[in-house]
């Protein structure tokens, strides 16, 4: 696929495919993104390595999310916009912004090979045993990165990567992975260390 000019919006969090997030847009360059987009309701979202969302001046990584604007809200002078993740996306290049951050990016090839059935059910066993602790060490955050599963399973790999609780490093981490199934198994490997770590947790609360 060729490359084409995208606008970004270069965020301090992780979006994955077929997830969805609420982001909160101030800036005015991020306002004529929204304007400028309207037409197609699409742009592309990356993680930044070093450096601020606000002002400029940022490091930025080179793989992405292309984003859909479901919707969005005016409140307190500030917009709130609701994303899903639509695909991932290879930056090759930044160009300058105008006034937004843009690049050329593609839609990046090699993630449509297939689930692994197996692996995807143990998976996806290995995050809810993990939530469902989570939920007892601490329950305010067990909510989070909500999502309905989806029958497809290639739809429900990638919504398992949304569930799992894990740090933005490691979320990066497997973004990053083009093949479906490594992905996955990267997601069991952090559950289980994630796993180790709650039950320390708990055990630490159960002496105090």
């Amino acid at each position: 696929m060729t490359a084409r000019e995208l606008a970004m919006f270069p965020l301090g969090m992780v979006i994955f495919p077929h997830q969805t997030a609420g982001l909160c847009v101030f800036e005015p360059r991020y306002r004529q993104l929204l304007v400028d987009s309207e037409e197609s309701s699409e742009f592309g979202t990356c993680l930044i390595a070093r450096g601020s969302e606000v002002g400029g001046g940022d490091e930025r990584t080179s793989v992405g999310t292309m984003l859909r604007v479901l919707g969005t809200q005016e409140l307190d002078g500030q917009i709130l916009v609701m994303v899903e993740g639509i695909s991932c996306l290879t930056i090759g290049a930044w160009l300058p912004d105008a006034p937004y951050p843009r690049a050329l990016a593609q839609e990046r090839s090699g993630d449509d090979a297939g689930v692994d059935l197996a692996l995807l059910k143990s998976t996806e066993s290995a995050v809810r045993a993990l939530r469902a602790l989570q939920s007892e060490v601490i329950a305010d955050q067990c909510l989070q990165n909500n999502c309905e599963m989806d029958a497809d399973p290639w739809i429900r790999s990638w919504q398992l990567c949304a569930l799992t609780p894990m740090s933005v490093l490691d979320q990066f981490k497997v973004l990053g992975l083009s093949s479906v199934n490594e992905r996955l198994r990267l997601v069991a490997e952090i559950c289980c260390e994630r796993y180790g770590d709650y039950q320390r947790m708990l055990e630490l609360d159960a002496r105090s």
